[in-house]
């Protein structure tokens, strides 16, 4: 199922990638990031040089022989996503209870 984020501004793979480490905070191999992602190796790899570039994720620290990367939430392409995607959480409850609100009232 899609996030909120993701059907209002796309599914596109480096969304999925940040809506991953949105939902997910902690750091994560590429590996999981793929699984976790919903996407091939292929997709991935594809993005990832811009993603490292912008500094949207960042790497961690290592684990032996791989590197574990996070969302860097100091960038400020990933503040605004957040904001982003706070505002339409918020814009969603807000309609989920006035729809509420409207069917008790048609109820009496």
């Amino acid at each position: 199922m899609n996030t909120l984020l993701l059907r209002y501004l796309g599914d596109t793979p480096q969304l999925r990638i940040i809506d991953f480490f949105l939902d997910n905070r902690s750091d994560y191999s590429k590996k999981e990031i793929l699984d976790g992602a919903g996407m091939s190796k292929t997709t991935l790899y594809k993005v990832w040089p811009d993603l490292e570039q912008l500094n949207v994720v960042i790497p961690a620290r290592k684990f032996g022989n791989t590197t574990l990367f996070k969302l860097n939430r100091d960038a400020i392409i990933v503040k605004q996503v957040i904001s982003l995607d706070s505002t339409l959480s918020k814009t969603a409850m807000e309609n989920a209870a006035k729809s509420k609100k409207n069917a008790k009232i048609v109820e009496v």
